[in-house]
């Protein structure tokens, strides 16, 4: 019985030996991993330009009477049609929205800010046209010649337009690969450098997608940039292995 008990006192002090031999073998493995380990972070730039352009603007026409003012701005609807056209978009591209309705006064206020009289002035009529067009060039054409419409008597307030690229996914697809391959060689640097070579990838990090104006000095954000005002455009991602 008592030969019993050594035995089995002699084999939990074997297995608890084994334990620990695990443990500090685990250990120094880690520590020597993490010493041939390295950091590094690659970058994926390329310039394009913008396909698709969307531009829009307003214009308006106010009168007394309700249904002149519905009539001039139906006729400046169809004279603006008709400019956009002849600068040579496409009907389809053209967008116009419901007019908008407002009734304008005007306020009259004595010495001490208190409202003396309100007088009716007319009813205000607004309606906006959207172009949404991958014609980036006529589109851009249309709107320096804008003022052809004013010198015709009709108050067009023109917006800047916004530029998108609709090929983004392989852009950025193609970017990440770049980014890789930047990252991979930078890697192989530092270990020939240092009597090395490298193994396997052991992690990788996708930075944030950010796209600038060329040449803008625009400041990155923490949360990505997507620049819609110009139209030659920057667009960087980082990836860290």
């Amino acid at each position: 019985m008592k030969k019993q008990i050594n035995l089995l006192a002699y084999a939990m002090i074997c297995l608890a030996a084994i334990v620990i031999a695990l443990l500090i073998r685990s250990a120094i493995l880690e520590k020597y991993t993490s010493n041939h380990t390295i950091a590094v972070t690659g970058l994926g730039s390329v310039d394009f330009d913008s396909d698709l352009i969307v531009w829009s603007g307003t214009f308006s026409r106010i009168d007394k009477d309700l249904k002149k003012a519905y009539a001039e701005i139906e006729k400046d609807r169809f004279i603006i049609l008709q400019y956009l056209i002849s600068k040579g978009i496409k009907e389809s591209s053209i967008v116009f929205q419901s007019i908008q309705i407002n009734k304008e006064f005007d306020h009259q206020y004595d010495d001490t800010y208190n409202l003396r009289k309100k007088t009716f002035v007319g009813y205000n009529l607004s309606q906006s046209v959207t172009i949404e067009s991958d014609q980036v060039d006529v589109v851009e054409e249309a709107g320096r010649s804008i003022t052809e419409l004013i010198n015709q008597g009709i108050e067009f307030y023109s917006a800047s337009p916004q530029y998108f690229y609709t090929k983004l996914a392989e852009l950025k697809l193609q970017m990440i690969e770049t980014a890789t391959l930047d990252a991979n060689k930078r890697a192989r640097i530092l270990a020939e450098n240092s009597g090395n070579k490298i193994g396997k990838l052991k992690r990788a990090t996708l930075g944030v997608f950010q796209i600038v104006g060329q040449n803008s000095g625009e400041d990155f954000s923490w949360g990505g940039t997507f620049n819609t005002f110009s139209r030659k455009k920057t667009a960087h991602i980082t990836v860290k292995l």
